[in-house]
Protein backbone atom coordinates (compact mmCIF):
# COMPACT_ATOMS: atom_id res chain seq x y z
CA UNK A 1 0.00 0.00 0.00
CA UNK A 2 1.38 3.38 -0.97
CA UNK A 3 1.54 6.21 1.61
CA UNK A 4 -1.07 8.15 -0.39
CA UNK A 5 -3.60 5.32 -0.38
CA UNK A 6 -7.17 6.58 -0.45
CA UNK A 7 -8.14 3.63 1.78
CA UNK A 8 -5.54 4.33 4.50
CA UNK A 9 -7.96 6.66 6.34
CA UNK A 10 -10.34 3.71 6.82
CA UNK A 11 -13.58 5.63 6.20
CA UNK A 12 -15.53 2.74 7.75
CA UNK A 13 -14.32 3.68 11.24
CA UNK A 14 -17.16 6.18 11.44
CA UNK A 15 -19.69 3.36 11.09
CA UNK A 16 -18.27 1.34 14.01
CA UNK A 17 -19.38 1.50 17.64
CA UNK A 18 -16.89 2.57 20.34
CA UNK A 19 -16.47 -1.09 21.35
CA UNK A 20 -15.67 -2.04 17.75
CA UNK A 21 -13.16 0.77 17.40
CA UNK A 22 -11.37 -0.10 20.65
CA UNK A 23 -8.15 -2.12 20.34
CA UNK A 24 -8.67 -5.87 20.51
CA UNK A 25 -6.91 -7.85 23.24
CA UNK A 26 -7.42 -11.49 22.23
CA UNK A 27 -6.03 -14.43 24.22
CA UNK A 28 -3.20 -16.33 22.49
CA UNK A 29 -5.50 -19.19 21.44
CA UNK A 30 -9.02 -20.58 21.65
CA UNK A 31 -7.64 -23.14 24.09
CA UNK A 32 -6.64 -20.28 26.42
CA UNK A 33 -10.16 -18.85 26.12
CA UNK A 34 -11.73 -22.23 26.83
CA UNK A 35 -9.57 -22.81 29.90
CA UNK A 36 -10.39 -19.34 31.21
CA UNK A 37 -14.12 -20.05 30.80
CA UNK A 38 -13.76 -23.45 32.49
CA UNK A 39 -11.95 -21.79 35.42
CA UNK A 40 -14.58 -19.12 36.06
CA UNK A 41 -17.71 -21.16 35.25
CA UNK A 42 -16.83 -24.87 35.55
CA UNK A 43 -20.44 -26.04 36.00
CA UNK A 44 -21.88 -23.95 33.17
CA UNK A 45 -23.03 -26.01 30.19
CA UNK A 46 -20.40 -25.84 27.48
CA UNK A 47 -22.01 -28.22 24.97
CA UNK A 48 -25.70 -29.02 24.46
CA UNK A 49 -26.56 -31.83 22.05
CA UNK A 50 -30.27 -32.62 21.82
CA UNK A 51 -31.02 -33.77 25.41
CA UNK A 52 -27.33 -34.24 26.27
CA UNK A 53 -25.29 -31.73 28.28
CA UNK A 54 -21.57 -31.39 29.05
CA UNK A 55 -20.33 -28.77 31.49
CA UNK A 56 -17.12 -26.84 31.00
CA UNK A 57 -15.47 -28.99 33.66
CA UNK A 58 -16.59 -32.22 31.95
CA UNK A 59 -15.55 -30.96 28.52
CA UNK A 60 -12.15 -29.99 29.91
CA UNK A 61 -11.62 -33.40 31.54
CA UNK A 62 -12.78 -35.42 28.52
CA UNK A 63 -10.69 -33.45 26.04
CA UNK A 64 -7.68 -33.68 28.37
CA UNK A 65 -7.98 -37.45 28.50
CA UNK A 66 -8.22 -37.57 24.70
CA UNK A 67 -5.10 -35.43 24.46
CA UNK A 68 -3.29 -37.92 26.68
CA UNK A 69 -4.48 -40.76 24.46
CA UNK A 70 -3.24 -39.00 21.30
CA UNK A 71 0.15 -38.40 22.91
CA UNK A 72 0.36 -42.06 24.00
CA UNK A 73 -0.43 -43.09 20.43
CA UNK A 74 2.53 -41.11 19.13
CA UNK A 75 0.94 -37.79 18.13
CA UNK A 76 3.64 -35.18 18.68
CA UNK A 77 3.50 -31.38 18.89
CA UNK A 78 3.18 -29.99 15.37
CA UNK A 79 1.59 -33.17 13.99
CA UNK A 80 -1.66 -32.78 12.10
CA UNK A 81 -4.90 -34.29 13.40
CA UNK A 82 -7.70 -34.53 10.82
CA UNK A 83 -11.21 -34.18 12.26
CA UNK A 84 -14.05 -35.32 10.00
CA UNK A 85 -17.30 -35.07 11.97
CA UNK A 86 -20.67 -33.35 11.91
CA UNK A 87 -21.69 -30.79 14.54
CA UNK A 88 -21.44 -33.13 17.53
CA UNK A 89 -19.72 -32.84 20.93
CA UNK A 90 -17.11 -35.29 19.63
CA UNK A 91 -15.94 -32.65 17.14
CA UNK A 92 -15.31 -30.12 19.92
CA UNK A 93 -13.63 -32.69 22.18
CA UNK A 94 -11.34 -33.79 19.34
CA UNK A 95 -10.34 -30.22 18.44
CA UNK A 96 -9.58 -29.27 22.04
CA UNK A 97 -7.69 -32.54 22.53
CA UNK A 98 -5.55 -31.95 19.46
CA UNK A 99 -4.61 -28.47 20.66
CA UNK A 100 -3.87 -29.78 24.16
CA UNK A 101 -1.54 -32.32 22.55
CA UNK A 102 0.20 -29.51 20.67
CA UNK A 103 -1.14 -30.66 17.30
CA UNK A 104 -2.60 -28.77 14.34
CA UNK A 105 -6.25 -29.46 13.49
CA UNK A 106 -7.24 -30.27 9.90
CA UNK A 107 -11.05 -29.96 9.66
CA UNK A 108 -12.60 -32.15 6.95
CA UNK A 109 -16.03 -32.01 5.37
CA UNK A 110 -17.95 -35.20 6.35
CA UNK A 111 -19.52 -35.18 2.89
CA UNK A 112 -16.15 -35.73 1.22
CA UNK A 113 -15.79 -38.87 -0.85
CA UNK A 114 -12.85 -41.24 -0.53
CA UNK A 115 -10.66 -39.49 -3.11
CA UNK A 116 -11.24 -36.06 -1.56
CA UNK A 117 -10.36 -37.35 1.90
CA UNK A 118 -7.27 -39.06 0.60
CA UNK A 119 -6.08 -35.81 -1.01
CA UNK A 120 -6.37 -33.88 2.27
CA UNK A 121 -4.81 -36.63 4.39
CA UNK A 122 -1.91 -37.01 1.99
CA UNK A 123 -1.42 -33.29 1.40
CA UNK A 124 -1.51 -32.38 5.10
CA UNK A 125 0.53 -35.39 6.21
CA UNK A 126 -2.01 -36.01 8.97
CA UNK A 127 -0.80 -38.38 11.68
CA UNK A 128 -4.26 -38.98 13.15
CA UNK A 129 -7.84 -39.10 11.92
CA UNK A 130 -11.03 -38.60 13.93
CA UNK A 131 -14.16 -39.72 12.10
CA UNK A 132 -17.60 -41.28 12.46
CA UNK A 133 -17.47 -45.01 13.17
CA UNK A 134 -19.61 -46.14 10.24
CA UNK A 135 -17.67 -43.92 7.82
CA UNK A 136 -14.43 -45.57 8.97
CA UNK A 137 -15.73 -49.05 8.28
CA UNK A 138 -17.44 -47.98 5.04
CA UNK A 139 -14.71 -46.14 3.12
CA UNK A 140 -12.29 -44.08 5.21
CA UNK A 141 -10.05 -47.02 6.04
CA UNK A 142 -9.26 -47.30 2.33
CA UNK A 143 -8.79 -43.52 2.01
CA UNK A 144 -6.27 -43.48 4.87
CA UNK A 145 -4.27 -46.46 3.61
CA UNK A 146 -0.81 -45.45 2.44
CA UNK A 147 -0.93 -42.01 4.07
CA UNK A 148 0.90 -40.92 7.21
CA UNK A 149 -2.15 -41.65 9.39
CA UNK A 150 -1.18 -44.01 12.20
CA UNK A 151 -3.87 -43.23 14.79
CA UNK A 152 -7.65 -43.30 14.32
CA UNK A 153 -10.41 -42.33 16.74
CA UNK A 154 -14.00 -43.10 15.81
CA UNK A 155 -17.13 -41.44 17.19
CA UNK A 156 -20.74 -42.54 17.20
CA UNK A 157 -22.99 -39.61 16.54
CA UNK A 158 -25.83 -41.04 18.65
CA UNK A 159 -23.64 -40.95 21.76
CA UNK A 160 -23.93 -38.21 24.38
CA UNK A 161 -27.70 -37.89 23.81
CA UNK A 162 -30.71 -40.20 23.99
CA UNK A 163 -33.32 -38.43 21.86
CA UNK A 164 -32.21 -40.09 18.58
CA UNK A 165 -34.21 -37.66 16.45
CA UNK A 166 -35.07 -39.70 13.30
CA UNK A 167 -35.11 -36.53 11.17
CA UNK A 168 -31.35 -36.31 11.70
CA UNK A 169 -30.22 -39.83 12.54
CA UNK A 170 -32.71 -41.85 10.50
CA UNK A 171 -34.47 -44.93 11.88
CA UNK A 172 -33.14 -46.50 15.06
CA UNK A 173 -30.39 -49.06 14.48
CA UNK A 174 -30.74 -52.32 16.39
CA UNK A 175 -27.36 -53.60 15.32
CA UNK A 176 -24.07 -54.38 17.01
CA UNK A 177 -22.93 -50.77 16.75
CA UNK A 178 -25.89 -49.67 18.87
CA UNK A 179 -25.10 -52.34 21.47
CA UNK A 180 -21.46 -51.28 21.62
CA UNK A 181 -22.57 -47.67 22.10
CA UNK A 182 -24.86 -48.67 24.95
CA UNK A 183 -22.07 -50.70 26.57
CA UNK A 184 -19.66 -47.77 26.38
CA UNK A 185 -22.24 -45.42 27.92
CA UNK A 186 -22.72 -47.88 30.77
CA UNK A 187 -18.99 -48.42 31.26
CA UNK A 188 -19.28 -52.13 30.45
CA UNK A 189 -16.41 -53.95 28.75
CA UNK A 190 -17.40 -56.81 26.45
CA UNK A 191 -15.60 -58.65 23.70
CA UNK A 192 -17.23 -56.28 21.23
CA UNK A 193 -16.17 -53.13 23.07
CA UNK A 194 -12.69 -54.53 23.49
CA UNK A 195 -12.51 -54.88 19.71
CA UNK A 196 -13.93 -51.40 19.24
CA UNK A 197 -11.26 -49.90 21.52
CA UNK A 198 -8.43 -52.05 20.23
CA UNK A 199 -4.94 -51.13 21.29
CA UNK A 200 -5.68 -49.95 24.83
CA UNK A 201 -3.60 -52.75 26.30
CA UNK A 202 -0.90 -52.76 23.64
CA UNK A 203 2.69 -53.54 24.62
CA UNK A 204 3.99 -50.23 26.06
CA UNK A 205 7.45 -51.04 24.75
CA UNK A 206 6.20 -51.04 21.17
CA UNK A 207 6.42 -47.89 19.04
CA UNK A 208 2.87 -46.45 19.17
CA UNK A 209 3.27 -45.26 15.59
CA UNK A 210 3.76 -48.82 14.37
CA UNK A 211 0.18 -49.94 15.01
CA UNK A 212 -1.84 -50.95 11.99
CA UNK A 213 -4.06 -48.06 10.94
CA UNK A 214 -7.03 -50.48 10.94
CA UNK A 215 -6.98 -50.46 14.76
CA UNK A 216 -9.40 -47.64 15.48
CA UNK A 217 -10.05 -46.52 19.07
CA UNK A 218 -13.44 -45.34 20.29
CA UNK A 219 -13.28 -41.61 21.05
CA UNK A 220 -15.77 -41.57 23.89
CA UNK A 221 -14.28 -44.63 25.58
CA UNK A 222 -10.80 -43.10 25.50
CA UNK A 223 -12.14 -39.74 26.71
CA UNK A 224 -13.72 -41.48 29.70
CA UNK A 225 -10.66 -43.61 30.43
CA UNK A 226 -8.95 -40.77 32.27
CA UNK A 227 -5.61 -40.62 30.43
CA UNK A 228 -3.32 -38.01 31.99
CA UNK A 229 -3.29 -34.82 29.92
CA UNK A 230 0.18 -33.96 28.55
CA UNK A 231 1.86 -31.46 30.86
CA UNK A 232 3.50 -28.17 29.82
CA UNK A 233 6.91 -29.83 29.94
CA UNK A 234 5.91 -32.25 27.18
CA UNK A 235 3.65 -29.93 25.18
CA UNK A 236 4.27 -26.18 25.06
CA UNK A 237 1.08 -24.12 25.13
CA UNK A 238 -0.20 -22.77 21.82
CA UNK A 239 1.26 -19.46 20.73
CA UNK A 240 -0.67 -16.77 18.85
CA UNK A 241 1.62 -17.08 15.81
CA UNK A 242 1.45 -20.87 15.77
CA UNK A 243 -0.78 -22.73 13.35
CA UNK A 244 -4.13 -23.75 14.84
CA UNK A 245 -5.80 -25.07 11.69
CA UNK A 246 -4.97 -26.13 8.20
CA UNK A 247 -8.32 -25.25 6.65
CA UNK A 248 -8.80 -26.57 3.16
CA UNK A 249 -10.65 -24.31 0.76
CA UNK A 250 -14.06 -25.59 -0.26
CA UNK A 251 -12.97 -26.71 -3.70
CA UNK A 252 -15.88 -24.96 -5.42
CA UNK A 253 -13.49 -23.89 -8.18
CA UNK A 254 -10.67 -26.44 -8.10
CA UNK A 255 -8.41 -28.59 -5.92
CA UNK A 256 -8.62 -27.58 -2.24
CA UNK A 257 -5.59 -25.81 -0.74
CA UNK A 258 -4.74 -25.75 2.96
CA UNK A 259 -4.82 -22.26 4.51
CA UNK A 260 -2.62 -21.89 7.60
CA UNK A 261 -4.89 -20.28 10.20
CA UNK A 262 -2.86 -19.04 13.22
CA UNK A 263 -4.19 -19.38 16.78
CA UNK A 264 -4.13 -15.61 17.17
CA UNK A 265 -6.16 -15.06 14.01
CA UNK A 266 -8.93 -17.28 15.39
CA UNK A 267 -9.09 -15.43 18.69
CA UNK A 268 -8.80 -12.02 17.06
CA UNK A 269 -11.91 -12.61 14.98
CA UNK A 270 -13.67 -14.35 17.88
CA UNK A 271 -13.05 -11.40 20.20
CA UNK A 272 -14.23 -9.00 17.50
CA UNK A 273 -17.42 -11.07 17.24
CA UNK A 274 -18.04 -10.77 20.97
CA UNK A 275 -17.18 -7.08 21.35
CA UNK A 276 -19.18 -6.16 18.26
CA UNK A 277 -22.37 -7.93 19.28
CA UNK A 278 -24.56 -7.18 22.34
CA UNK A 279 -24.61 -10.78 23.58
CA UNK A 280 -24.31 -11.39 27.34
CA UNK A 281 -21.65 -13.71 28.72
CA UNK A 282 -22.89 -17.27 29.07
CA UNK A 283 -25.47 -16.96 26.28
CA UNK A 284 -26.29 -19.85 23.96
CA UNK A 285 -24.74 -19.94 20.49
CA UNK A 286 -26.50 -22.19 17.99
CA UNK A 287 -24.12 -23.93 15.56
CA UNK A 288 -26.04 -23.53 12.31
CA UNK A 289 -22.90 -23.36 10.19
CA UNK A 290 -20.84 -26.57 10.23
CA UNK A 291 -17.94 -26.41 12.66
CA UNK A 292 -15.52 -27.84 10.10
CA UNK A 293 -16.08 -24.63 8.09
CA UNK A 294 -14.09 -21.57 9.13
CA UNK A 295 -17.33 -19.64 9.76
CA UNK A 296 -18.55 -22.19 12.29
CA UNK A 297 -15.12 -22.66 13.85
CA UNK A 298 -14.61 -18.94 14.52
CA UNK A 299 -18.05 -17.33 14.82
CA UNK A 300 -19.64 -20.22 16.72
CA UNK A 301 -17.07 -22.39 18.54
CA UNK A 302 -14.33 -19.82 19.20
CA UNK A 303 -16.64 -16.87 19.90
CA UNK A 304 -18.76 -19.02 22.22
CA UNK A 305 -15.76 -20.02 24.32
CA UNK A 306 -14.40 -16.46 24.38
CA UNK A 307 -17.80 -15.48 25.80
CA UNK A 308 -18.01 -18.52 28.15
CA UNK A 309 -21.25 -19.45 26.42
CA UNK A 310 -23.13 -22.65 25.63
CA UNK A 311 -22.58 -24.13 22.18
CA UNK A 312 -25.78 -25.80 20.96
CA UNK A 313 -25.21 -28.61 18.46
CA UNK A 314 -27.72 -30.50 16.31
CA UNK A 315 -25.50 -32.82 14.22
CA UNK A 316 -26.42 -31.62 10.71
CA UNK A 317 -28.82 -29.12 9.21
CA UNK A 318 -32.44 -30.29 9.13
CA UNK A 319 -34.92 -27.37 9.19
CA UNK A 320 -37.49 -28.87 11.57
CA UNK A 321 -34.84 -30.03 14.02
CA UNK A 322 -33.16 -26.63 13.95
CA UNK A 323 -36.42 -24.79 14.62
CA UNK A 324 -37.20 -27.11 17.54
CA UNK A 325 -33.74 -26.41 18.96
CA UNK A 326 -34.35 -22.65 18.70
CA UNK A 327 -37.38 -23.04 20.97
CA UNK A 328 -35.66 -25.45 23.37
CA UNK A 329 -32.37 -23.61 23.88
CA UNK A 330 -33.36 -20.01 23.12
CA UNK A 331 -30.01 -19.07 21.57
CA UNK A 332 -28.87 -15.46 21.32
CA UNK A 333 -26.67 -15.91 18.25
CA UNK A 334 -26.35 -17.98 15.12
CA UNK A 335 -24.74 -17.70 11.72
CA UNK A 336 -25.33 -19.70 8.57
CA UNK A 337 -25.47 -19.51 4.78
CA UNK A 338 -28.34 -17.89 2.95
CA UNK A 339 -29.54 -21.30 1.76
CA UNK A 340 -30.13 -22.43 5.37
CA UNK A 341 -32.29 -19.40 6.10
CA UNK A 342 -34.20 -19.97 2.88
CA UNK A 343 -35.00 -23.49 4.08
CA UNK A 344 -36.00 -22.28 7.56
CA UNK A 345 -38.25 -19.57 6.15
CA UNK A 346 -39.91 -22.12 3.85
CA UNK A 347 -40.65 -24.61 6.65
CA UNK A 348 -44.43 -24.94 7.16
CA UNK A 349 -44.15 -24.77 10.95
CA UNK A 350 -41.95 -21.67 11.28
CA UNK A 351 -43.24 -18.79 13.40
CA UNK A 352 -41.90 -15.50 14.70
CA UNK A 353 -41.41 -17.13 18.10
CA UNK A 354 -38.66 -19.36 16.70
CA UNK A 355 -36.46 -16.29 16.24
CA UNK A 356 -37.62 -14.29 19.27
CA UNK A 357 -34.59 -15.07 21.47
CA UNK A 358 -31.90 -13.98 19.02
CA UNK A 359 -29.86 -10.85 19.58
CA UNK A 360 -27.91 -11.35 16.36
CA UNK A 361 -28.64 -13.55 13.33
CA UNK A 362 -25.88 -13.46 10.71
CA UNK A 363 -25.32 -14.89 7.28
CA UNK A 364 -21.94 -15.88 5.95
CA UNK A 365 -20.29 -18.23 3.50
CA UNK A 366 -22.51 -17.32 0.54
CA UNK A 367 -24.12 -14.17 -0.92
CA UNK A 368 -27.23 -12.86 0.83
CA UNK A 369 -30.04 -11.77 -1.52
CA UNK A 370 -31.80 -8.56 -0.42
CA UNK A 371 -35.18 -10.20 -1.11
CA UNK A 372 -34.47 -12.88 1.51
CA UNK A 373 -33.53 -10.26 4.12
CA UNK A 374 -36.80 -8.44 3.54
CA UNK A 375 -38.83 -11.67 3.60
CA UNK A 376 -37.39 -12.69 6.98
CA UNK A 377 -37.90 -9.22 8.40
CA UNK A 378 -41.54 -8.93 7.38
CA UNK A 379 -42.70 -12.51 8.02
CA UNK A 380 -40.56 -13.62 10.97
CA UNK A 381 -39.37 -10.39 12.57
CA UNK A 382 -35.79 -11.54 12.04
CA UNK A 383 -33.12 -9.01 11.12
CA UNK A 384 -30.65 -11.07 9.11
CA UNK A 385 -27.24 -9.41 9.03
CA UNK A 386 -24.78 -9.81 6.19
CA UNK A 387 -21.09 -10.55 6.45
CA UNK A 388 -18.08 -11.35 4.33
CA UNK A 389 -15.05 -13.51 4.94
CA UNK A 390 -12.89 -16.25 3.54
CA UNK A 391 -10.95 -19.25 4.74
CA UNK A 392 -7.84 -17.16 4.11
CA UNK A 393 -9.09 -14.40 6.42
CA UNK A 394 -9.97 -16.86 9.21
CA UNK A 395 -13.62 -15.96 8.86
CA UNK A 396 -14.95 -12.42 9.07
CA UNK A 397 -13.43 -9.58 7.06
CA UNK A 398 -16.46 -7.29 7.06
CA UNK A 399 -19.78 -7.32 8.89
CA UNK A 400 -22.79 -5.13 9.51
CA UNK A 401 -22.48 -3.32 12.88
CA UNK A 402 -25.24 -4.32 15.30
CA UNK A 403 -26.59 -0.76 15.52
CA UNK A 404 -26.89 -0.30 11.74
CA UNK A 405 -28.68 -1.79 8.74
CA UNK A 406 -26.77 -2.71 5.59
CA UNK A 407 -27.51 -0.39 2.67
CA UNK A 408 -28.44 -1.58 -0.81
CA UNK A 409 -26.53 -0.06 -3.70
CA UNK A 410 -29.15 1.83 -5.72
CA UNK A 411 -27.45 1.23 -9.05
CA UNK A 412 -26.92 -2.53 -8.87
CA UNK A 413 -29.36 -3.60 -6.15
CA UNK A 414 -26.48 -5.32 -4.29
CA UNK A 415 -26.74 -5.59 -0.51
CA UNK A 416 -23.63 -4.44 1.34
CA UNK A 417 -21.71 -7.12 3.25
CA UNK A 418 -20.85 -4.57 5.93
CA UNK A 419 -17.75 -2.64 6.89
CA UNK A 420 -14.26 -3.89 7.78
CA UNK A 421 -13.02 -3.99 11.35
CA UNK A 422 -10.95 -1.26 12.97
CA UNK A 423 -7.69 -3.16 12.42
CA UNK A 424 -8.50 -4.43 8.91
CA UNK A 425 -7.62 -2.68 5.68
CA UNK A 426 -9.68 -3.44 2.57
CA UNK A 427 -8.75 -2.02 -0.82
CA UNK A 428 -10.24 -2.35 -4.31
CA UNK A 429 -7.68 -3.01 -7.07
CA UNK A 430 -7.67 -3.19 -10.84
CA UNK A 431 -6.16 -6.06 -12.86
CA UNK A 432 -2.68 -4.55 -12.44
CA UNK A 433 -2.94 -4.21 -8.68
CA UNK A 434 -3.55 -0.44 -8.72
CA UNK A 435 -6.04 1.15 -6.34
CA UNK A 436 -9.40 2.11 -7.75
CA UNK A 437 -11.48 5.07 -6.54
CA UNK A 438 -14.44 4.55 -4.23
CA UNK A 439 -17.43 3.26 -6.17
CA UNK A 440 -15.41 1.51 -8.90
CA UNK A 441 -15.46 -2.26 -9.22
CA UNK A 442 -12.32 -4.36 -8.91
CA UNK A 443 -10.68 -7.15 -6.92
CA UNK A 444 -11.05 -7.03 -3.15
CA UNK A 445 -7.72 -7.09 -1.27
CA UNK A 446 -7.46 -7.56 2.51
CA UNK A 447 -4.72 -6.89 5.04
CA UNK A 448 -5.05 -7.45 8.78
CA UNK A 449 -4.33 -9.70 11.78
CA UNK A 450 -6.85 -12.31 10.59
CA UNK A 451 -5.17 -12.89 7.20
CA UNK A 452 -3.28 -16.19 7.05
CA UNK A 453 0.43 -16.23 6.19
CA UNK A 454 -0.14 -18.57 3.26
CA UNK A 455 -0.98 -22.07 2.10
CA UNK A 456 0.43 -25.31 3.42
CA UNK A 457 3.43 -26.37 1.29
CA UNK A 458 2.38 -24.22 -1.68
CA UNK A 459 4.94 -21.40 -1.97
CA UNK A 460 3.93 -20.42 -5.52
CA UNK A 461 0.24 -20.18 -4.66
CA UNK A 462 1.16 -18.26 -1.50
CA UNK A 463 3.30 -15.74 -3.41
CA UNK A 464 0.54 -15.23 -5.98
CA UNK A 465 -2.32 -14.84 -3.49
CA UNK A 466 -0.49 -12.90 -0.73
CA UNK A 467 1.86 -10.34 -2.30
CA UNK A 468 3.55 -8.50 0.56
CA UNK A 469 1.17 -10.22 3.01
CA UNK A 470 -2.00 -8.74 1.47
CA UNK A 471 -4.62 -11.25 0.34
CA UNK A 472 -5.90 -10.94 -3.21
CA UNK A 473 -9.27 -12.55 -2.66
CA UNK A 474 -10.40 -13.28 -6.21
CA UNK A 475 -13.71 -11.63 -5.30
CA UNK A 476 -14.94 -8.63 -7.24
CA UNK A 477 -16.58 -5.73 -5.44
CA UNK A 478 -16.52 -2.04 -4.64
CA UNK A 479 -16.54 0.25 -1.62
CA UNK A 480 -18.53 3.44 -1.22
CA UNK A 481 -17.00 6.60 0.30
CA UNK A 482 -18.47 5.75 3.73
CA UNK A 483 -16.64 2.43 3.87
CA UNK A 484 -19.53 0.07 3.05
CA UNK A 485 -18.22 -2.91 1.11
CA UNK A 486 -20.20 -4.60 -1.69
CA UNK A 487 -19.29 -7.99 -3.14
CA UNK A 488 -20.31 -8.39 -6.77
CA UNK A 489 -19.04 -11.88 -7.58
CA UNK A 490 -16.07 -14.16 -8.08
CA UNK A 491 -13.70 -13.07 -10.88
CA UNK A 492 -13.75 -16.55 -12.39
CA UNK A 493 -17.57 -16.63 -12.48
CA UNK A 494 -17.94 -13.64 -14.78
CA UNK A 495 -19.93 -14.40 -17.95
CA UNK A 496 -18.83 -12.87 -21.25
CA UNK A 497 -21.93 -12.58 -23.45
CA UNK A 498 -21.20 -10.99 -26.81
CA UNK A 499 -18.39 -8.99 -25.20
CA UNK A 500 -20.55 -7.74 -22.34
CA UNK A 501 -19.64 -8.59 -18.74
CA UNK A 502 -22.42 -10.27 -16.79
CA UNK A 503 -22.00 -10.91 -13.07
CA UNK A 504 -24.12 -13.91 -11.98
CA UNK A 505 -24.83 -12.39 -8.57
CA UNK A 506 -26.76 -9.47 -10.10
CA UNK A 507 -29.02 -11.79 -12.09
CA UNK A 508 -29.52 -14.07 -9.07
CA UNK A 509 -30.62 -11.14 -6.92
CA UNK A 510 -33.30 -10.31 -9.50
CA UNK A 511 -34.48 -13.92 -9.58
CA UNK A 512 -34.86 -13.90 -5.81
CA UNK A 513 -37.42 -11.10 -6.09
CA UNK A 514 -39.82 -13.54 -7.79
CA UNK A 515 -42.17 -14.92 -5.14
CA UNK A 516 -41.78 -18.54 -6.29
CA UNK A 517 -37.98 -18.65 -6.26
CA UNK A 518 -36.31 -20.40 -3.34
CA UNK A 519 -32.73 -20.82 -4.67
CA UNK A 520 -31.05 -19.46 -7.77
CA UNK A 521 -27.69 -19.86 -9.46
CA UNK A 522 -26.58 -18.27 -12.72
CA UNK A 523 -23.76 -19.53 -14.94
CA UNK A 524 -22.40 -19.01 -18.42
CA UNK A 525 -22.89 -21.77 -20.98
CA UNK A 526 -21.50 -21.99 -24.55
CA UNK A 527 -23.48 -20.22 -27.25
CA UNK A 528 -22.57 -20.35 -30.97
CA UNK A 529 -23.57 -16.71 -31.54
CA UNK A 530 -22.88 -14.90 -28.25
CA UNK A 531 -19.86 -16.98 -27.20
CA UNK A 532 -21.49 -17.45 -23.81
CA UNK A 533 -25.08 -17.02 -22.80
CA UNK A 534 -26.68 -16.65 -19.40
CA UNK A 535 -28.38 -19.69 -17.90
CA UNK A 536 -30.23 -19.83 -14.58
CA UNK A 537 -30.88 -22.84 -12.38
CA UNK A 538 -33.73 -22.36 -9.94
CA UNK A 539 -35.50 -24.29 -7.19
CA UNK A 540 -38.98 -23.21 -6.15
CA UNK A 541 -40.54 -22.53 -2.77
CA UNK A 542 -42.94 -25.20 -1.52
CA UNK A 543 -46.50 -24.70 -2.70
CA UNK A 544 -45.54 -22.40 -5.60
CA UNK A 545 -45.14 -22.86 -9.33
CA UNK A 546 -43.44 -21.00 -12.16
CA UNK A 547 -42.48 -21.74 -15.73
CA UNK A 548 -38.98 -21.12 -17.11
CA UNK A 549 -40.28 -18.56 -19.58
CA UNK A 550 -42.00 -16.68 -16.76
CA UNK A 551 -38.75 -16.45 -14.78
CA UNK A 552 -36.79 -15.35 -17.83
CA UNK A 553 -39.35 -12.63 -18.54
CA UNK A 554 -39.25 -11.53 -14.89
CA UNK A 555 -35.53 -10.81 -15.29
CA UNK A 556 -35.89 -9.24 -18.75
CA UNK A 557 -38.21 -6.61 -17.28
CA UNK A 558 -35.67 -5.63 -14.62
CA UNK A 559 -32.15 -5.84 -16.10
CA UNK A 560 -30.42 -5.09 -19.39
CA UNK A 561 -31.19 -7.32 -22.36
CA UNK A 562 -27.70 -8.86 -22.45
CA UNK A 563 -27.98 -9.92 -18.77
CA UNK A 564 -31.28 -11.76 -18.47
CA UNK A 565 -31.15 -15.58 -18.65
CA UNK A 566 -32.05 -16.98 -22.06
CA UNK A 567 -32.28 -20.42 -20.47
CA UNK A 568 -33.88 -21.33 -17.15
CA UNK A 569 -33.89 -24.84 -15.74
CA UNK A 570 -35.94 -25.71 -12.67
CA UNK A 571 -34.44 -28.29 -10.28
CA UNK A 572 -35.80 -29.77 -7.07
CA UNK A 573 -32.68 -28.59 -5.21
CA UNK A 574 -29.45 -26.95 -6.30
CA UNK A 575 -26.14 -28.71 -5.59
CA UNK A 576 -24.33 -27.26 -2.60
CA UNK A 577 -21.33 -27.80 -0.42
CA UNK A 578 -22.11 -28.88 3.15
CA UNK A 579 -21.37 -25.32 4.23
CA UNK A 580 -24.25 -24.13 2.03
CA UNK A 581 -22.43 -22.64 -0.95
CA UNK A 582 -24.21 -23.33 -4.21
CA UNK A 583 -21.84 -25.15 -6.55
CA UNK A 584 -21.84 -22.99 -9.66
CA UNK A 585 -18.97 -25.06 -11.03
CA UNK A 586 -21.11 -28.21 -11.02
CA UNK A 587 -24.00 -26.37 -12.64
CA UNK A 588 -21.67 -24.85 -15.22
CA UNK A 589 -20.41 -28.31 -16.12
CA UNK A 590 -23.99 -29.56 -16.33
CA UNK A 591 -24.93 -26.75 -18.71
CA UNK A 592 -21.89 -27.23 -20.93
CA UNK A 593 -22.38 -30.99 -21.15
CA UNK A 594 -25.91 -30.44 -22.41
CA UNK A 595 -25.00 -27.71 -24.87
Amino acid sequence: MTPGSRYAARPWLGRLSPAQRAPADPPPSVLHAFRAAAARAPQRIALAYFDGRLSYAETDALSGSLAGHLAARGVRPGDRVAVMLQNTPHFVLAVLAAWKAGAVVVPLNPMYKSGEVRHVLADSGAAALVCEATAWTAYLREAAAGTAVHTVLTARDRDLQTRDDPRVFGPARADNTAHITADIRAGVTTDATADATAGAAADPRADPRARAVAEADDLLAEARRGHPEPGPGAVPGPQAAGTALISYTSGTSGTPKGALNPHGALTHNAVRQVTGHPIPEGAAYFALAPLFHITGMVCELAACFVNAGTLVLAHRFEPGTVLDAFLEHRPAYTIGPATAFMALAAHPGVTRDHFASFRIVSSGGAPLPPALVERLRTTLGCSLRNGYGLTETTGATASVPAHLEAPVDPASGTLSVGVPGADTLVRILDDRGRELPFGETGEIAVRGPQVVPGYWQRPKDTARAFPDGELRTGDVGFMDPDGWLYVVDRKKDMINASGFKVWPREVEDVLYTHPAVREAAVVGVPDPYRGETVKAYVSLRPGTSAEPAELSAHCAERIAAYKYPREVEILAVLPKTTSGKILRRELRDRGRNRS
